[in-house]
């Protein structure tokens, strides 16, 4: 017969402990969509026209007579604080997304590639220009999404290999990397000094040129690709125990890594193709969260949409602050904030801290 340990006076019960931390990690959630909402607040109060704040909330709540005011505010920072966050969203679930089905904390759509492929298939629509017999509008997205779904289409066709793993998948993304900068830079010493100049204003970042459609693109993209990847949160967060244990599980793995791979081209594309190449925040957002909510995907993944919401939104605010009166390009913001954290993240996982 088999007797029962007693519990030890004053501990709780497993469930208890179970529910205790989950709400813990909820609430850390709702804080940052607190953190969030304030952040796009002072986006929108900030910009280079140095309106007051009481102009500035007259013009929000539209009890103002000032219509420069009420046009700057809803036609320019509305948009552009909008589109931070939706683009945020977007580009820290992809990069929560690859790192998962990657098993690799350096895994994101801009370090492998995927943010380089749509950034070609961008570039290549501004070269050939009315040539294409489509609107420039319609063109950019969609080579986007198709040069970023070719990235994607083949790391995963690699990783049907034999034999092939998440490290092999990763060495492949890092040479599509470098193979779609080479054929960037290709396109930009061919290319008129008109196109040249707006190819490399647009892998600057910008979000100079939000509009209100843009802005509802990429959000219902966004919301859609998060309702697709939830459906599979637990199959997620059994793929960190590994390929074989996940499958032992009854997870399909390859099924699981062809749509992971749909929804990263998809959400990467869109976002490159509105705003340019915007890079560390799929990177940077992700640890951030894991840091806060730990590898349950169920909250990890939203998680990580609210930290790079939070980090593209903060970002945005510092492009207006860096020069009073000017706006830097926020790609340029997000590599200076990104690029310390990327270092730290190496020294870090060589003295084994991850």
């Amino acid at each position: 017969m088999i007797e029962r340990q007693p519990v030890a006076s004053g501990a709780l019960p497993l469930a208890t402990q179970w529910r205790a931390m989950v709400a813990r990690r909820g609430a850390m959630v709702a804080l940052g969509m607190v953190g969030l909402a304030l952040s796009v607040v002072l986006d929108i109060a900030v910009g280079p026209s140095f309106l007051p704040l009481s102009v500035v909330a007259a013009a929000v709540f539209g009890s103002g007579s000032d219509a420069a005011a009420e046009v700057i505010v809803w036609t320019i920072r509305m948009p552009i604080a909008l589109i931070a966050l939706a683009v945020g969203a977007a580009l820290g679930l992809s990069g929560a997304i690859m790192q998962t089905i990657l098993n690799n904390p350096l895994a994101s759509s801009y370090t492998l590639g995927v943010s380089a492929g749509a950034g070609f298939g961008a570039a290549l629509v501004i070269v050939l220009g009315s040539r294409l017999g489509i609107a420039e509008d319609w063109a950019i997205p969609i080579a986007s999404c198709v040069f970023s779904g070719i990235v994607c289409a083949a790391v995963w066709g690699i990783g049907r290999v034999r034999g092939a793993t998440p490290e092999l998948l990763v060495l492949a993304g890092i040479a599509l990397l470098f193979l779609f900068q080479a054929l960037l830079a290709l396109l930009q010493y061919v290319a008129t000094q008109e196109a040249l100049q707006q190819i490399v204003f647009w892998l600057f970042g910008s979000l100079q040129k939000a509009t209100w459609s843009k802005m509802w693109i990429i959000l219902a993209t966004f919301i859609i690709a998060l309702a697709v990847i939830l459906r599979d949160a637990w199959a997620l967060t059994a793929l960190k125990l590994g390929d074989e244990r996940a499958a032992g599980l009854g997870v399909d793995v390859r099924a699981l890594r062809f749509q992971c791979f749909v929804c990263i081209s998809v959400l990467t594309g869109v976002a490159v193709a509105f705003v340019g190449t915007i890079g560390f925040v799929g990177l940077v957002g992700p640890h951030i969260a894991r840091i806060l909510v730990g590898e349950d995907q169920r909250l990890f993944l939203p998680a990580s949409a609210v930290s790079g919401a939070l980090l593209l939104s903060l970002s945005s605010l510092v492009s207006k602050l860096v020069l009073p009166g000017a706006v830097f390009p926020i790609g340029i913001v997000t590599a200076l904030i990104g690029v310390p954290f990327f270092i730290w993240m190496i020294l870090g996982m060589r003295r084994g801290y991850w």
